[in-house]
């Protein structure tokens, strides 16, 4: 696939979404680290650049910059937040931050006022990058951001301000450079999908490349020319990421992939049975190894989070490798990494903060020595979603929520014993139940059951209780990278409430965690 545009990250957590939104557009995309070399750009024979957002300042001495070059290259730009600060800054502009007065008890109105979440921009010139707008328009954008343009560098005119931006959006259309202090690739910019639009096809210029179909087809070519011959292995969990990574290779080297289903002993109610079944039905070959009273004891009185993550991920590693040396002639191991998982365990150029590691990422102890095959990387979870749809796979397995690879795991918080899983699994599968009868399944992104090591006073039968709390996580998102909390009906929810408390021997009290993410996590741990 050629790359059109090249997508320079500064470290923000938003980048993956920009090119999420370019491919979305049609154009095949790919992101480098912003400090990369001119050489590199060059390498790509990309035709535009985006530089992203990122949490850095221009004013700051170390901050990450482009190469020099991109500038006399004659490629069009857009900067995103960081990305503008950049442009201006480098093109001898004015870039000042937020600032308060000496006796730090107000703004100060010379510098005006940062700007994080919901904004309004007013559009003030309706050409260049703003073509498909109207003048005066108010647009309503994402802001995040305490430097602003104060100065235009030379050659630049103001398209847009906003009540802390006296320049929210800047051109300069001799040279084909642009810049937003707005995020328009997140969806709380109403119209954002229309500013990059334009940027790609009024301004660039550039063709329509992508699609499921053409990706599907690149995909097969590149593993079968990537495994000519002997066997591939597979970590199968029976969610979507991993399903569809083994029904694409499968697609591509047929019985010589070998699937491996690890039962850790933390799955959801009847879940390893269900998985078996699906698989088989969609003619994988798989092995079943029950190792849950391995994990188990693994696990015991452990309570950091990341250690769990951890020792999971390590005693997984080896039922893994004892299943697969019973098989001979391996050279590649296939995992269902996504950009999400890498985006939030691997900082692309240093900037972007590690939330948590991630059990697709951080690599195979040497032992193994499998080369990777990793057909899902650069995508997003509503695109793997329509690529199980092209590939023939059901619905009810595509349109499954996703699952943790720790399992229920990161969801019983404190120490993971076989009691308290018991207790999160009823209450768990309540929750799904509920859900699924609402008919609400599809609409969100994940609903699930938390138990918290917290005991609270209760009553039941006129007795006193001193017992555990279960958290409902309900949430929307098309990608995971951000998610809203979802308010169910007060039937539905006071339903659940009432069935945990009273099927879930050990609970005697339910709460809704109604975080977005940022600031918080979908997963507590």
């Amino acid at each position: 696939m050629n790359t059109q545009l090249l997508i320079l990250d500064y470290g923000s957590q938003y980048t993956q979404l920009i090119a999420r939104t370019v491919r979305e557009l049609g154009v095949y995309c790919e992101i480098i680290p912003g400090n990369c070399s001119y050489e590199k750009v060059l390498a790509s024979k990309a035709k535009a650049l985006i530089l992203s957002g990122g949490p850095s300042s221009v004013r700051t001495e170390g901050a990450p910059r482009p190469p020099k070059e991109i500038w006399t290259s004659g490629l069009p730009i857009l900067g995103v937040c960081y990305g503008m600060q950049l442009m201006a800054d480098e093109l001898g502009g004015k870039v000042e931050g937020w600032m308060r007065s000496a006796s730090g008890d107000q703004e100060s109105k010379e510098q005006g006022i940062r700007e994080f979440g919901p904004a309004e921009v007013n559009i003030k010139k309706n050409n260049g990058l703003f073509s498909k707008f109207h003048a005066n328009e108010n647009i309503d954008v994402w802001m995040s951001h305490g430097d602003k343009v104060t100065e235009l560098p030379v050659g630049f005119i103001t398209l847009a301000t906003s009540s802390g931006s006296p320049v929210a959006a800047f051109q300069n259309t001799d040279k084909n450079f642009y810049g937003v202090q707005f995020h328009p690739e997140v969806h709380h910019t109403k119209r954002g999908k229309d500013i990059l639009s334009q940027f790609l096809f009024g301004i660039s210029k550039l063709e329509k490349d992508w699609d499921m179909k053409g990706f599907i087809k690149e995909a097969i070519s590149n593993i079968q020319a990537q495994v000519p011959t002997g066997n591939v292995v597979c970590g199968l969990s029976g969610g979507v990421d991993s399903t569809v990574a083994a029904v694409l290779v499968h697609k591509a080297i047929g019985s010589r992939l070998h699937c491996i289903f690890v039962d850790n002993g933390l799955l959801r109610e009847g879940e390893a049975k269900q998985v078996m079944e699906d698989m088989l039905a969609l003619g994988l070959n798989v092995k079943l190894a029950s190792s849950g009273e391995r994990f188990l004891t693994e696990l015991e009185g452990e309570t950091d989070p990341e250690k769990k993550r951890k020792t999971i991920g390590r005693v997984f590693i080896d039922v893994f490798e004892d299943e697969a040396e019973t098989i001979t002639d391996v050279s590649h191991l296939v995992q269902g990494t996504l950009y999400p998982d890498v985006i939030e365990s691997v900082s692309v150029i240093g900037n972007s903060v590690t939330i948590k590691s991630h059990h697709n990422v951080g690599g195979l102890k040497d032992i193994m020595k499998l080369s990777l095959i990793e057909p899902l990387r650069e995508l997003f979870k509503d695109e793997v979603r329509l690529i199980g749809l092209e590939l023939g796979i059901s619905k009810h397995i595509i349109n499954r929520q996703p699952f943790p690879g720790p399992g229920l795991a990161v969801r019983c918080l404190g120490e993971v014993r076989e009691d308290r899983l018991k207790k999160l699994r009823t209450a768990d599968l309540i929750v799904q139940q509920e859900i699924m009868k609402s008919g609400l399944n599809d609409t969100l992104w994940q609903a699930f059951a938390v138990l918290l090591p917290v005991q609270s006073v209760g009553v039941m039968g006129d007795g006193r209780t001193y017992e555990e709390c279960i958290a409902l996580r309900i949430v929307t998102s098309r990608d995971g990278m951000t998610a809203d909390w979802y308010l169910l009906p007060e039937e539905i929810l006071r339903r659940i409430s009432t069935r945990i408390v009273n099927e879930t021997k050990g609970i005697n009290r339910v709460v809704l965690d109604i975080s977005t993410k940022p600031p918080s996590t979908i997963e507590w741990e």
